[in-house]
C-alpha cells in the first residue's frame, strides 16, 4: 500500500482493496525529491505537515499490527525497488489527477510489471472521476451548473459510504526505520502550530466537529473573512487526513439534499466544485500550461521593470488596497487566505495590474498549505476569465466596493494591516480618500506609513478591457 496525498488509515480506498485482495500488506510513503527539491524554501508549513501526519498514521498501523515504511528519494525508483525487496504481488495506490502524478504513476507500473508485480489505483480522493459524470454526448462538462446537477444526480448513498477494511493483515518489515526528522530530509521547523493547523486525522476530525457546528451559517457567513464562516478543512482534505466521502455524508446528514438548508447544500457546491477541478485537469491537462480557452492565450500582459516591481507590491501586500493587502498579509503570515480574497486578490492581480495570471498562480504555490494543482489553476483562470466556465473578462472585482461589502467594519484589515488602526472607518477602504489633517490626525501618511495605490481602478479597468478586446476576435471554445 503506497500512501501519497491520503494520509489516514479508515476510509481509506486502495487501502481497503489490499487488505481485502492481500494476506499481509505492507505500508508505504515516500518523502519524493521529484516534489521536494522544487520547493524554494526549506521551511514549508507543508512538508512538516505531512511529517506530524505520517506521525500519526504510523502509530495507527502499529496499532493495527503494521506501521510505516517511509523513504526519502525519487518515488520513480524507490517503490518498484521497495516492491521487490518486499516480495509483493502488487502495489495499490489511490488515483491522481496531476499530469506529473500520472506521469510518475505510469514510470511505476511499467518498473513493476517488468518485474511481475502489478500496478492497481483507486478513485479516492474524488467522489467521482474519470468518466463518472459525462453529458449526454459523452463528453466531459466544462460548465460547472449543469456538470452540478449531473453530479448530484447520479449521486447515491454508495458514493460517501465508508470503505471497510478487508480480512488482510497489516505487517511491520524489516525494512522499517523511525520515521526521519525534519532535518534528515532537508527542511526546518516552521510556525505550523502557531498558524492554528493541527495536522493528522485528530486534526481533521476535529476541525469538522468545529466546522458542523457553524454549518447552518456557512452560506450567510462564508465570504466574510472577519467571521469564523469558513470550513478551514482544505489542507486536510489536500493531504487526506479527512476523506471526501467522510465530509459529502457529513453534509447530505445535515440535509444538503433538501431544500431550506442552505448551509449544507453551499458547503456540499463547493465539494462538486472540487470534483469539477480535478475532472478538469484530468480530461484537459493543457491548463496546467495555458489558458483553457486558448484565445486568452493571446492577450498581451504587462512586462518590464514597472511590471515586475508591481508583481513586487502585490507579494509583498503593498498595493495601497487595503483589503488586497491585508489579504497577502493573510497568507504571507499563515499560509492560508480565505477564499472571497483569493478571488479579489487574482482579479486585482490581472485585470488591475494586467499581470500575468500565471505568476500569481505560482506564487500561491509556494504559499498555500492547501496547495491543490486543480483547484489553484482553476481558481485563477476563473479569475482571470480564461478557464472554463469563468467570470466574463469584462466582470472586474472593485477593490474599494469588495472590501466595503465583505470587510464593512474593517475588522480583517486592521488584523493584518494594524498601521491603519486607528483610520476612521469611513476611510478605511480607501484610506487615500483622507485629507492631509485627517491623516495626520489618525498618524496614517499615504505613501509614506502606508503606500499609495499603485493603480487607479477606473483607469485600470479601461485598460485591461483594451487588453482582453484580443479574444473578441478569437474563436472562444
Amino acid at each position: 500500500m503506497w500512501f501519497r496525498r491520503d494520509l489516514r488509515d479508515t476510509d481509506h480506498a486502495a487501502l481497503s482493496q489490499a487488505l481485502r485482495r492481500g494476506r499481509r500488506v505492507y505500508c508505504v510513503f515516500v518523502f519524493d525529491r521529484e516534489i521536494l527539491d522544487r520547493l524554494e524554501q526549506r521551511a514549508d508549513r507543508r512538508v512538516e505537515f505531512i511529517l506530524e501526519s505520517l506521525a500519526e498514521l504510523d502509530a495507527a498501523l502499529r496499532a493495527r499490527g503494521g506501521g510505516l515504511l517511509v523513504r526519502h528519494g525519487w518515488a520513480v525508483s524507490e517503490i518498484p525497488c521497495l516492491a521487490r525487496r518486499l516480495g509483493v504481488a502488487a502495489v495499490f495506490a489511490n488515483r491522481d489527477y496531476e499530469p506529473g502524478a500520472k506521469q510518475r504513476d505510469a514510470a511505476v507500473g511499467a518498473a513493476l510489471q517488468a518485474t511481475g508485480i502489478a500496478f492497481e489505483s483507486f478513485k479516492d480522493q474524488a467522489v467521482f472521476d474519470g468518466n463518472d459524470v459525462l453529458t449526454q454526448a459523452g463528453r466531459p462538462y466544462t460548465v460547472f451548473t449543469p456538470y452540478r446537477n449531473a453530479w448530484l444526480r447520479r449521486l447515491t448513498e454508495d458514493d460517501w459510504r465508508p470503505h471497510q477494511a478487508g480480512p488482510g493483515v497489516l505487517v511491520a518489515s524489516s525494512l522499517a526505520n523511525a520515521l526521519p526528522s525534519l532535518t534528515d530530509i532537508g527542511f526546518s521547523r516552521t510556525d505550523l502550530r502557531a498558524s492554528g493547523i493541527v495536522p493528522g486525522m485528530s486534526g481533521g476530525r476535529r476541525g469538522l466537529a468545529s466546522f458542523l457546528g457553524r454549518l447552518a451559517r456557512y452560506r450567510e457567513q462564508r465570504d466574510f473573512p472577519a467571521v469564523d464562516g469558513g470550513s478551514y478543512l482544505s489542507v486536510h482534505l489536500r493531504f487526506g487526513t479527512l476523506s471526501v466521502r467522510s465530509l459529502v455524508g457529513a453534509a447530505v446528514a445535515a440535509g444538503a439534499l433538501r431544500e431550506g438548508n442552505g448551509g449544507a447544500t453551499t458547503w456540499l457546491g463547493e465539494l462538486v466544485w472540487r470534483d469539477f477541478y480535478f475532472m478538469i485537469l484530468d480530461h484537459f491537462p493543457h491548463v496546467v500550461r495555458g489558458a483553457f480557452k486558448p484565445a486568452y492565450d493571446a492577450i498581451e500582459w504587462e512586462s518590464g521593470p514597472a511590471a515586475d516591481e508591481a508583481f513586487a507590491a502585490w507579494c509583498a501586500g503593498r498595493t495601497g488596497y487595503p483589503l488586497v493587502d491585508a489579504a497577502m498579509q493573510q497568507l504571507k503570515q499563515t499560509g492560508y487566505m480565505h477564499n472571497r480574497l483569493r478571488m479579489l486578490v487574482a482579479s486585482f492581480l490581472s485585470k488591475d495590474l494586467g499581470i500575468d495570471w500565471r505568476l500569481g498562480e505560482a506564487y500561491f504555490a509556494c504559499q498555500l498549505n492547501d496547495f491543490d494543482l486543480s483547484a489553484n489553476n482553476g481558481g485563477w483562470q476563473w479569475a482571470a476569465s480564461s478557464g472554463c466556465d469563468a467570470q466574463p473578462y469584462f466582470r472586474i472585482f472593485n477593490p474599494v466596493t469588495q472590501s466595503e461589502r465583505f470587510d464593512p467594519a474593517g475588522k480583517f484589515i486592521r488584523r493584518y494591516l494594524p498601521e491603519l488602526a486607528g483610520v476612521p472607518d469611513k476611510f478605511i477602504h480607501a484610506p487615500w480618500r483622507m485629507t492631509q489633517h485627517e491623516q495626520q490626525a489618525c498618524a496614517v501618511l499615504i505613501g509614506r506609513t502606508t503606500p499609495a495605490p499603485l493603480v487607479d481602478h477606473d483607469q485600470a479597468r479601461r485598460r485591461t478591457l483594451e487588453r482582453y478586446a484580443v479574444v473578441k476576435t478569437r474563436a472562444v471554445p
